[in-house]
Order: structure tokens, then sequence, then C-alpha cells
């Protein structure tokens, strides 16, 4: 750097200068204090902080220390000819000596992301941390802890008292339980929550939701609702939410059915919604809503009576007609191969979708299609379809599979059974009398199989062949 360019930074206020510091880790932050005197103070007004033990020294230049082995905690940092250079303070004194030197100077957001088997940190030290950043009017709180040994008291329930918190993000895994006997977060606008526990179950989950007056995002991560006895969503300012516990599909956790979900969020306009379906949705209130992707399934036992009663005619394991009615009002929708099988076997009706414009359905070998005709059928306006695969297990009713309204098709192509997927293409350009543009994603295998269909293209729908490493 020129003296030009330093010159140019000297003589920025420091007021810009913390600014301009609070883009950047509180690890990258405190090195800049070794510029000079006037540095080093600049770092106690820093109004954000971002403490993370995995990249509080590079990996690659970290060593295991012989002294931890007999309590003492740091590294040996090396220098560039691989020699042992001085040794570091640990994680939770960085952290410390930072909030001791920032004293009660106002703070917008404090990060704190810790995982065991880095720089080891007492559970108890971490309290405190959080009773000084919320002294400090913090407006933007991030927990993400993984600590085995963080298990026995609850969070402070001052987190939930606070007057000042617009944002809050809690994960953890394995770690201290919510107790929210009293809760009152006027300013929460977003709130994340993922693998936490409710010392009240649902009960606990409805009084923080009754704290926030003014919540509008609410992201519940890994948190199934089968464990609870209800799970009542009800928000009346919230506009999105994102509900999923699709972690259980793949783990073995999707045995039993929740047994009431009820969403009451009139202003909703974009949900994310993954879980095995309700026995009861009581209130289902999505009014307002624009967009939803959904990705709901049936437990093993509903899918081994759908096994053993599928010559049945309106063989119907399970109910989520509710839910699906309460999203009627869509214009943008995405289902999941799982989510076509709940519509086949756990809803008695599809509703009208009057405003659906866009329809994005995920395909699944294993999985039919048996209510995409219906689906379609009932989806007046529907302008734009996206099928993700087309292999599905075959039924009678692909044949049905036709609609009068779509102009845009886009079809994601597989590398297996290519002619078979080819003449599935054909048939719905024929029978889509209103087709404008045909948009194919293909594997670079199969492109020379594909290009027949470039010939099909007419003046009145023009067909795109486009590599699927360049599909948005």
């Amino acid at each position: 750097m020129d003296s030009v360019s330093k010159d140019m930074i000297n003589v920025l206020p420091d007021a810009l200068l913390c600014h301009i510091l609070s883009y950047l880790t509180t690890k990258e932050a405190a090195s800049t204090s070794l510029l000079s005197r006037r540095w080093r103070y600049l770092l106690a007004f820093v109004p954000n902080l971002e403490f993370d033990d995995s990249v509080f020294l590079h990996r690659d230049k970290r060593v295991k220390n012989p002294l931890r082995e007999k309590g003492l905690v740091g590294f040996v940092l090396l220098d560039g000819n691989n020699k042992r250079k001085k040794l570091s303070t640990s994680f939770p004194d960085f952290v410390d000596r930072i909030l001791d030197l920032q004293g009660n100077s106002p703070l917008d957001k404090f990060s704190l992301k810790m995982v065991d088997g880095h720089d080891p940190v007492d559970p108890d030290s971490v309290v405190p941390w959080i009773h000084k950043v919320l002294v400090r009017g913090v407006s933007d709180l991030q927990l993400v802890v993984d600590m085995n040994g963080w298990t026995s008291d609850p969070l402070p329930s001052r987190i939930f008292l606070s007057e000042t918190l617009v944002k809050l993000t809690i994960k953890i895994r394995d770690g201290p339980f919510i107790d929210v006997k009293h809760v009152h977060l006027p300013k929460l606008k977003t709130l994340y929550l993922r693998s936490v526990v409710f010392d009240e179950t649902d009960i606990g989950f409805s009084k923080l939701l009754s704290g926030c007056p003014v919540l509008e995002e609410l992201v519940i991560d890994h948190i199934g609702s089968c464990v609870w006895t209800s799970c009542p969503v009800s928000v009346a300012t919230l506009k999105r939410l994102t509900f999923c516990c699709e972690n259980m599909k793949f783990c073995g956790m999707h045995e039993e059915n929740p047994n009431n979900v009820s969403f009451d969020t009139p202003n909703l306009v974009y949900l994310e919604y993954a879980e095995v379906i309700a026995n009861n949705y009581p209130k289902v209130n999505f009014d307002s809503l624009v967009e939803a992707k959904i990705d709901i399934w049936m437990t093993d036992d509903q899918i081994e009576e759908v096994t053993l009663r599928d010559n049945e005619e309106n063989c119907m394991v399970g109910n989520a007609t509710d839910f699906i009615f309460g999203i009627r009002n869509v214009r943008v929708l995405y289902l999941s191969a799982d989510t076509l099988e709940v519509l086949t076997y756990c809803c008695k009706q599809i509703p009208i979708f009057n405003n659906l414009t866009h329809l994005t359905i995920e395909s699944n070998p294993k999985v039919g299609w048996k209510s995409i005709p219906k689906m379609l059928n009932n989806s007046p306006n529907l302008e734009t379809l996206v099928f993700q695969g087309l292999l599905h297990r075959d039924t009678e009713e692909d044949v049905a599979i036709s609609s009068s309204s779509v102009k845009v098709l886009k079809i994601f192509i597989s590398d297996e059974k290519v002619k078979k997927q080819i003449e599935k293409v054909k048939h719905f350009m024929e029978t889509m009398p209103r087709l404008e543009q045909l948009v194919l994603y293909y594997d670079v295998k199969v492109s020379s199989q594909l290009q027949m269909l470039s010939r099909l293209a007419s003046s009145k729908c023009k067909i795109h062949l486009i590599p699927s490493n360049l599909s948005v």
C-alpha cells in the first residue's frame, strides 16, 4: 500500500472506520489493532461482534499444544518457516477481552458460534457473555452452539425479555432447553429456532410466539411437532414461515403423525413446510399466501397401508385435505414427490387453485403421478409448469395429463430411460394446445438423443435445449 493510500485511510473519521470494521469478523477486526494506537482503540467501538471458534486460528497454521494436556488451553502458532512462534490466547479469553475492551458501548449484533472439539469452552462462561450484550442493547443476537457439556440449565430468561432485539437466532444441538415463563419481545421481527427444546413443549412454543407482537419471519428447523400435543402457529403479523423437519424423513424418525397442527397467519406471503402429515389441521389461515414450497409425507405405517390397499378405489390413509385447501390462494407452488402421494392417499378432494400461475413438480421413480391430472385440471390459470424429472411409478393416469392453460413448460431430463422421457415430452406437446415455449434441461450424455425434439418446434411453440449445468 503506497503512502497516498495510507493517508486516505488515516483521514477517515473514526465512526466510518468502525463502520468498515463491523463488516469483518471480530478476529479480523482485532488484527487491525496492530496497525497503530489509533486502530487499537477503534475496536472498542465496533458495533458488530462475530465470534466463531472454528476460525479463531487458521486450521492450516494450528498444531496441538502439549500444554493442553496439562489443562492449559491454547495453540502454538507456526511462522512461515514452520517454527513455533508464540502461544495464543484461548477462544474464551479472546471473547472476554473484547467484551471488556468495549465496556458498555452500544452494540448492534452479537454472533457466537461454538462447536465441540474446537477450543474448549466452559458453558458457564457463555451465560455472562449473553447477559453483557443484552445490557448493551443488542438488536441481532445469534447463538449457534454445539456443546455436549451445556445441557443442564435453561437459556437465560433475559433473552426473552429484551426490549431491543429485532432478530434472534438460536441453533443449539443437545444444549439447554428454552424456559419461557415470561416473554416480552416488542421489537422482534425475525426468529430462527433450530434443534431447540422447550421446557413446556407446545405450550412453551405458544408462549414464545404470543410475546412477539410484530414478528414477520419465523424459521422452525429440526423441531418435530410429533412429540407435542399440538403445534399452533398463530401470528397475525407473520409474512414468512419456514417449518422444516426434513431431517426426520432421512433419519428414520418419521414414525408418528403430529396430532394437531394449526396455522393462523392471515398475512403470510411465503411458506416452506416440510413435515410428516398431521392427524388434524384444525385451522389453516393462509389468505394472503403468494408462494409455497410443500414437502409433506406419510409415515412408514401409512405407506405400508397404501401398499396393501392400493387397488381399492379412493383409498385414504390420512387426512391432509384441510391443509391443502388452506393453501389454495397461492400463486407460486412447489410440490415434492412425497406430497404427490399425500394428495393421492390423504386428500379427499383437491381444491380449485384459481390464483396459481407457476407450478413446480418434483418427480421420483418410486412415486406415481395419480394426483397430477386432478391438480392440473383444478389450476385453470396455470401458465408455467416445471417438471423436475419425468421418471415415476407407472400408472394408468399418465395418458390423462394435459392442460389447456400452460404456456411455458420446463423439464429436467435425466440420463436414464431417455426414450421414455422423450415420448412423454411429445405427449405434453400434443395435450397442451396453448404451449408457447418448451425448455428442456438435459445431461450432456443425452444431448444427441434430444436433438430430434428441436424439429418439433413451430411458429407457435419454441423449443430450447439447455445443458443442466446452465439451468437456474
